[in-house]
């Protein structure tokens, strides 16, 4: 994939993701609109290719339905934070912009989850309070670890139960 076609495929792999396009003729005026847009950041530079994709690589990592809400919330809010500073009395900038926002709003808890991650990497675990409190908790953590695993077998010996083979 060029760097040229990128915006793009975040793009859409985050609007037909979520359902939001089941027109192609909504994502092609927007890839007319992504164009526009380009031609205005001049993402044909050669700049562009250094270092790799910024997006795309990091959504490989991330593989559950779930997960995936959280990183593309993210990424939406990236994309709305950078076309703030974009001419947006130009339509194509605008219509862009309307879209994500569109689809932000479909994404509410991404950006709280992905608060409460930074927030664990910032916790200073060498601190004795702290320590104390995660002891409390210790128990209660494993047992959250615990759960999916026991409701999956209690789905599946129900469901070998169900069978009538």
């Amino acid at each position: 994939m060029t760097c040229q076609t990128f915006s793009l495929f975040v793009l859409s792999v985050i609007m037909i993701y979520f359902g939001h396009f089941g027109n192609s003729l909504i994502l092609t005026q927007l890839q007319d609109d992504i164009d526009k847009l380009k031609a205005d950041f001049n993402s044909s530079h050669s700049d562009v290719a250094d270092g790799g994709p910024i997006f795309t690589e990091k959504l490989i990592n991330w593989t559950e339905r779930n997960e995936k809400r959280i990183i593309l919330s993210q990424i939406v809010s990236m994309y709305l934070e950078m076309l703030k500073n974009a001419d947006t009395s130009k339509a194509h900038v605008k219509h862009i912009s309307e879209e994500l926002s569109t689809l932000k709003r479909s994404l509410p808890d991404g950006l709280k989850k992905m608060k409460d991650l930074m927030d664990l990497t910032k916790l200073q675990m060498n601190d004795l309070k702290i320590q104390r409190k995660a002891v409390n908790e210790l128990f209660s953590v494993l047992k959250k670890l615990e759960e999916p695993s026991t409701s999956l077998k209690r789905k599946r010996s129900q469901s070998q139960r169900r069978c009538k083979c």
